[in-house]
């Protein structure tokens, strides 16, 4: 059930995008697609809801209660940013918006930007640990908790990573090409 519950989710998170997102600019409606756009966290709601009704039940908490605090984290995290993401592509593409402002290629600008990145993701990561202790605090010693052990370690992996990634281009910048506008030919 709670499996299903995360794709139903994921797929209601990405309809509620873009039906938001075609209220906003294919019809001119955009309070109406706002609203529906604010309608996204209470996704998270209702998965965080039954998954919390599904433990208090006696579920032996397993991968599934550890994937749907994940998933809630990545939302948490992520969501926002991929919702800015599509509204200026879509924007762009309908509305005669600006084009959607490409990431700085090299330089320190670039290593910024990673660490914006790695941050979402960091934040993503800390939010799933949050709600994978609490889910282990509230099963107590009465169940295994191993499964929510092991997504634990896996987001303290995901934020090495992020931070490694981010870290790389901070202490090892890209340079422009020669050649480059704003790069002085030798």
């Amino acid at each position: 059930m709670i499996v299903g519950l995360i794709i139903t989710c994921e797929v209601a998170f990405w309809v509620l995008l873009a039906a938001g997102l075609a209220l906003r600019y294919l019809w001119r409606m955009p309070r109406t697609g706002l609203a529906l756009l604010l309608c996204e966290p209470l996704l998270e709601v209702v998965l965080f809801a039954v998954t919390a009704i599904d433990l208090k039940n006696g579920a032996q908490p397993d991968w599934r209660h550890g994937l749907a605090a994940v998933y809630i984290g990545f939302t948490v995290g992520l969501g926002h940013a991929t919702i800015r993401w599509a509204d200026a592509r879509v924007a762009h593409r309908f509305a005669g918006g600006p084009p959607p402002v490409r990431p700085p290629k090299y330089g320190m600008a670039r290593a910024v930007h990673e660490w914006k990145v790695a941050g979402r993701w960091i934040l993503a990561s800390v939010v799933a640990l949050a709600l994978l202790q609490a889910a282990a605090w509230y099963v107590g010693g009465h169940g295994d908790t191993s499964s929510l052990r092991a997504w634990q370690t896996r987001m303290l992996w995901l934020i090495g990573i992020n931070v490694v990634i981010a870290a790389s281009y901070t202490l090892f910048p890209k340079r422009a090409p020669a050649g480059s506008p704003g790069k002085p030919v030798r």
